[in-house]
């Protein structure tokens, strides 16, 4: 039997690690220049979690979810989401006792059964950022400029964002009326999936990616146009702030999109996404909104909060799409070459004295050619070759070759010290 990677999953080679620890060392450090701190949490949850906080009603929780009894017949999900479960955890932890907002960030894998696609998979991963306890539009734009920072630190160009507003429990009742009034006699024409979403999830009709139900989109009526005085004043607060951070950054840029909802019923008020220059159905690199009732509804007190989560898997895509340049990848200091069973005793003991110093060494392959440990020091890329034979070992010298710079070889004391200081030296 012939094994393979689940469907919809994929094995990170160490070739494409670069990728990996270029973006989240990137978003790492952008996350913390704005005051966020990391949070872990664990990849499964108790799927009443999901359903109370997602929302029954949603794509996620009725088609995607990965859910399974455990043998103590808890009802258990791997996590579809970040934000559910980070709110899980400030309420658990008591962090409502912490100053406000609080500023968090995580890496974590996101488990959702859907048709594979490029940029869509069922397991991938996301980095996510969540401020809570701030109900202020100040946080929507500081998340909001978060997220366009750290795209931009990556070195992804023409990411332009699409922001809405989609009000909130006083307003958006009569919305959904004005919808589902427009949209009533124009089932016949659209998918089954929006058959469906018309009574269970009107606002999900604006986002259907299908051409038939595209055209009734752009006509449909639109959510800022119905918003109560303070989601408006909200709204008009957010939109300035982003007007002001164009004005200090006039790369970015951004448009009302009335269409824009996002597929999960915790979001209220702002809602964003950003889109690489080149689009598709699955084209969102970074997506989030504010979700001000979803703490209350999974039982702490009434806490608004604000977040995004960006799929890494999708963002490494774009990086290649425009080849950005990645930072160059370490390379050993040296290769310890070895000719001998002594040798290669004494190859082991030198190598951990010179890591021990802070120094990256790699001991050729036993078994081998002089000649053929070259060659593997070479495709390394190493600095140089670290070479012990017999005669070395007589002398008590080890033989330093330079691999790059049209090479050049001296001989050093057979001395960890002495042969770390060349290196820091050079």
């Amino acid at each position: 039997m012939e094994y393979r990677a689940p469907r919809g999953t994929f094995d990170v080679l160490p070739k494409d690690q670069a990728y990996w620890s270029y973006v989240e060392s990137t978003a790492f450090a952008t996350a913390q220049r704005f005051g966020y701190h990391r949070i872990d949490t664990p990849v499964f949850e108790d799927t009443t979690l999901f359903a109370r906080g997602v929302g029954t009603d949603t794509d996620v929780v009725q088609k995607e979810m990965y859910t399974f009894d455990d043998r103590g017949g808890d009802s258990i999900t791997l996590k579809p989401e970040g934000t559910a479960p980070i709110c899980r955890a400030y309420i658990e932890h008591g962090m409502k006792n912490l100053p406000q907002p609080v500023r968090l960030f995580y890496v974590t894998p996101v488990f959702r059964y859907e048709r594979p696609q490029a940029g869509r998979l069922r397991q991938h991963h996301q980095f996510g950022v969540e401020a809570i306890g701030d109900a202020s539009a100040q946080v929507d734009a500081e998340v909001i400029a978060l997220g366009w920072s750290y795209l931009t630190a990556l070195g992804l160009c023409g990411t332009a964002l699409k922001i809405n507003s989609i009000g909130d429990p006083v307003c958006r009742p009569g919305y959904l009326d004005e919808l589902r009034a427009y949209y009533k006699d124009h089932l016949s024409e659209m998918c089954a999936d929006c058959r469906a979403r018309f009574h269970r999830s009107p606002l999900r009709l604006l986002d259907c990616k299908k051409d038939s139900c595209q055209r009734f989109a752009e006509e449909a009526p639109r959510s800022v146009d119905h918003l109560c005085s303070d989601c408006q004043d909200h709204w008009t607060v957010v939109v300035d702030l982003l007007g002001r951070l164009t004005a200090v950054h006039p790369e970015f840029n951004y448009h009302v999109d009335h269409r824009l909802v996002r597929g999960l019923d915790y979001y209220t008020r702002t809602v964003f996404e950003f889109h690489p220059p080149e689009e598709g159905s699955q084209s969102a690199i970074l997506s989030g909104g504010r979700y001000d009732g979803l703490i209350e509804q999974i039982g702490g007190d009434p806490t608004p909060g604000i977040g995004f989560g960006s799929g890494i898997e999708r963002v490494i895509l774009n990086l290649r799409r425009q080849e950005v340049p990645l930072p160059d990848a370490p390379i050993p200091d040296a290769v310890l070459v070895h000719a001998g069973d002594e040798a290669a005793r004494e190859t082991f003991r030198l190598s951990a004295e010179l890591r021990a110093a802070g120094h990256t060494v790699v001991v050729a392959p036993a078994g081998r050619s002089v000649r053929s440990q070259m060659r593997y020091a070479d495709s390394l890329g190493a600095r140089y070759a670290l070479i012990l034979g017999d005669r070395e070992l007589s002398q008590n010298v080890a033989t330093l070759k330079l691999l790059k710079n049209g090479g050049g070889q001296l001989e050093l004391p057979l001395d960890a010290a002495a042969i770390a200081e060349l290196f820091d030296r050079q």
